[in-house]
Formats: structure tokens, C-alpha cells, sequence
């Protein structure tokens, strides 16, 4: 694994950047939510009564949800879901939801069980409804994440041949850990509960990879700057020097262990690699060829290997 140094700069989120009204809550089978991941309830079933609860004749009850205990109500991007706590065949029957910002559900008077997710990261509460309106609030003790990589000298990286995986920050007894979520791209913000979480950027799809733990504090943005160590390199098998590369060339890299990390066809071999020693395989018509190069972090360049008969390597030695 090849290091990179970390930055972390912390700015405050701006709740008032967002302006959405007060939202109506509305049945289960009209909002098109049923899909979506439910963060801290693992299922839920649909409602058998034609006349959804959140229509019915009980009191009025306000829903909303904040970053923090002093922070300011959500006014968009929540998706609100209410259940009735008693479970059927193992699910939650699902009465309600409701997305934009805070909500207003009208259910029969009873115990339900709130979720508002908000992103990734959510929370639940259990309220009791009555005759009368009123009030709930959820904190969701939540901040975001926003993810960038730079080469050595803060030389950008292109956004294409950069992703991220976000993973919980407590490796289990195994070593794994869970996955929460994949191909983040670059400059993204991305919404979580507060915590530490693993994080691993990828420059590339061979080794450039780099892994750190980064915290998410709630009504933050959290924003995090990798450097990587790495370059672009083109491989072409050619005759002579500063010659045409020749087609229908298979190619094998190996690090300077002697694994191999990577295979591919075709004129140029072209790909983004860790810093490092490597040694590339040229095989065309029977024939292989071999060069040892190093990668330094940010300088990318072309490697010509020489399609001699001094070049060439005895097949059998070779890696087919």
C-alpha cells in the first residue's frame, strides 16, 4: 500500500441555502420511495387497508429533523417514513412517508416508529400520536464529506480516473469492512452520520491506491484532499526507437516482487501505476520481450520496448 498525506479542512454547512416548503405527507404507493435503502430498519411491509393511515381522522403531527441539537430544521433532501412498531411476518407495515423538508402526517392516534434519512445517515425515533397536534423533532447528528486527490505538487488529477469508496471506519473480526459507499466521484458531497470512517481513493485501475480515516463531525462539511504517488504510463512494443508500435501485442506487468498486476492487448498498453519498480512483458508472434522501468509519482511517460532478436527471450522463460 503506498501512502499519501491527508488534508482536512472543516467548513460549517449552510442550512439556509436550502428553501424547500413545508412538504404534505402522502400514501406509500403514490410516492415512489418503497425502493430506496432505509438506514437503521431493515424491512418494512406495504399497508393492506386501501385508506392509508396518514389520511385518516386522528391529529396532526409536524415532523422535522436537524443536523445537531442547535442547528437550524432540514428544508430539503429528507426522506420521511412512518411504521406502525407492531412487525408482520417480520416487517414493519409502512403507513406513511413523506420527502422534501419537514412534514406534517395525519395518523389515527397510536405508537408509531419514525425514520428520517437524510443521505446516508439517518436516525429514528418513537413517537405517540394523539387527538391533538403536535410537534416531533429528529437530530440526526450528521455532516458531509467532500473528497478530492491531487498529484505530488497539488498537480490535479482527472476526474474520470478518480474514485472513492467509503467504508465503516471498525474493521470486523476478520479484517473486512462494510462497504457503505462505492464510486463516489470526486467533489461530491456526500451525507453521513458522524463517525470515523475508512476511505479509499483510487487513481486509476491498477495499484494507485490510497486508504485513510477521515471523522465526520455533524453540521460540518468535512473536506478531505489525498495525494497520490503515481503517474501515466504508455507501453508500445516497437522495432526500433521512436518507432510505430505494433498491433496484436499481449502484455504483462509485474511489480518488483515479480506478482503480476496487470494484463492487456493491443498496440499501447496504457494505464496509471503507483510509484515504483516495475518489469513490462511484450509477447507478439511467438516472441517475448522484457524491460524494466520505474514510475516516479507525477511523471508520466512512455516506455518503448525494443522488438530485437538481442531483446528477445527464450519462450520457455517466458510468461505466456
Amino acid at each position: 500500500m503506498f501512502e499519501g498525506r491527508l488534508r482536512l479542512f472543516l467548513v460549517r454547512l449552510c442550512a439556509a441555502l436550502f428553501l424547500l416548503p413545508v412538504s404534505m405527507a402522502v400514501a406509500q404507493e403514490k410516492d415512489g420511495v418503497g425502493d430506496l435503502k432505509l438506514p437503521g430498519i431493515s424491512s418494512y411491509a406495504t399497508p393492506k387497508s386501501e385508506t392509508p393511515l396518514a389520511l385518516g381522522g386522528g391529529g396532526a403531527i409536524t415532523l422535522s429533523a436537524q443536523l445537531t441539537d442547535k442547528g437550524t430544521d432540514i428544508t430539503r433532501g429528507l426522506v420521511w417514513r412512518v411504521f406502525k412498531p407492531e412487525a408482520v411476518n417480520g416487517k414493519l407495515p409502512m403507513v406513511a412517508s413523506s420527502h422534501g423538508g419537514s412534514a406534517v402526517f395525519q395518523l389515527e392516534p397510536g405508537s408509531y416508529l419514525v425514520h428520517a434519512s437524510y443521505g446516508r445517515a439517518g436516525a429514528t425515533k418513537r413517537i405517540t400520536v394523539g387527538k391533538e397536534a403536535k410537534r416531533e423533532s429528529l437530530v440526526l447528528d450528521a455532516g458531509g464529506l467532500k473528497l478530492d486527490a491531487v498529484l505530488s505538487g497539488g498537480v490535479r488529477i482527472p476526474p474520470k480516473k478518480l474514485r472513492f469508496s467509503i467504508y465503516e471506519g471498525t474493521a470486523e473480526a476478520n479484517g473486512d469492512r462494510a462497504l457503505i459507499i462505492p464510486d463516489v466521484e470526486p467533489n461530491s458531497v456526500v451525507r453521513l452520520n458522524a463517525g470515523i470512517y475508512h476511505v479509499v481513493s483510487t487513481y486509476g485501475a491498477v495499484n494507485a491506491v490510497i486508504r485513510s480515516d477521515i471523522r465526520v463531525e455533524a453540521g460540518k462539511l468535512t473536506e478531505a484532499t489525498v495525494e497520490h504517488h503515481a503517474a501515466e504510463i504508455t507501453m508500445k512494443l516497437v522495432r526500433e526507437t521512436g518507432g510505430e508500435a505494433i498491433a496484436d501485442t499481449s502484455w504483462s506487468l509485474l511489480n518488483e516482487s515479480g506478482d503480476p498486476i496487470k494484463e492487456t492487448v493491443g498496440a499501447f498498453a496504457s494505464m496509471v501505476l503507483a510509484e515504483g519498480d516495475y518489469t513490462i512483458i511484450a509477447k507478439n508472434r511467438d516472441r517475448i520481450y522484457q524491460k524494466d522501468f520505474t514510475v516516479v509519482g507525477g511523471q508520466n511517460q512512455e516506455i518503448e520496448v525494443l522488438a530485437t532478436e538481442a531483446a528477445a527471450m527464450d519462450p520457455e522463460e517466458g510468461a505466456d
